[in-house]
């Protein structure tokens, strides 16, 4: 993880308050006068958290933006608003993973950045993934959605399913490995998903025999490395984040 936080901040018992938090994570703060700096560290891969005062004009914006990364390379999103702001939804619909309330608290802050720094890197995979067609049949709301596999890693798989998915945890799917009798299945988080039914989804829980077929699945795939990418939403259409906890 980037030992360093991109801040947008010009409050300074706010900032005040970051500091001390952060240095106590060894995380050294970087104070941004602008968001465009910010996004700059963030695009570069200068930092691993960003924080901004949503606050400010142009806030939704910054962490707008920064959310459409993917998720190798996107920050840990946080927001610091006052309690009584009434926009605090639009933190969490343009990307923030968590909202920072005022008057700071340092155990809040720590916790959040803590627990957000953790899922930015639960979601960072760096195992590659394959090209893989098959059907895929999602379950939500006692409702079964059909779809089609885009490709497939260790931890995660895109689809295109035949109805937008929704941006939710521990969705119930399953679907059989290309080649083999065997029917993959368990459980994901949605962590992206498009209107157009595209979605991406990082296993939450595989059950023991899943994770060692696809295991093995993938490792007579390794050796065709041309079939090999990373899990990134599609560039051509909008898609939607998950608001982490």
């Amino acid at each position: 993880m980037h030992r360093s936080a991109a801040v947008v901040c010009h409050d300074k018992s706010s900032l005040k308050a970051l500091g001390s938090a952060l240095e106590s994570l060894g995380i050294e703060l970087t104070a941004c006068t602008s968001g465009r700096e910010a996004l700059e560290m963030v695009v570069s891969g200068e930092c691993g958290t960003l924080i901004v005062d949503f606050d400010l004009p142009g806030a939704e914006e910054v962490i707008r933006m920064a959310a459409l990364l993917p998720p190798t390379q996107k920050p840990a999103l946080l927001a610091v608003a006052s309690r009584v702001w009434p926009g605090t939804g639009q933190a969490f619909q343009s990307g923030a993973s968590r909202i920072l309330y005022r008057p700071l608290d340092a155990d809040q802050l720590k916790d959040a950045l803590k627990s957000s720094a953790k899922r930015a890197h639960k979601t960072k995979r760096k195992s590659a993934r394959y090209e893989m067609k098959t059907l895929v049949y999602l379950e939500h709301d006692s409702v079964t959605t059909p779809g089609i596999s885009i490709d497939i890693g260790e931890h995660g798989m895109a689809v295109q399913a035949t109805e937008p998915i929704p941006v939710t945890s521990n969705l119930p799917f399953r679907c059989v490995l290309p080649g083999t009798d065997f029917t993959l299945q368990g459980h994901a988080d949605v962590i992206w998903a498009s209107d157009q039914g595209r979605a991406g989804l990082f296993f939450s829980k595989l059950t023991a025999a899943s994770k060692k077929h696809l295991k093995t699945w993938l490792h007579k795939r390794s050796h065709h490395k041309d079939g090999a990418h990373e899990l990134i939403p599609p560039t051509d259409v909008e898609v939607h984040y998950a608001a982490t906890e």
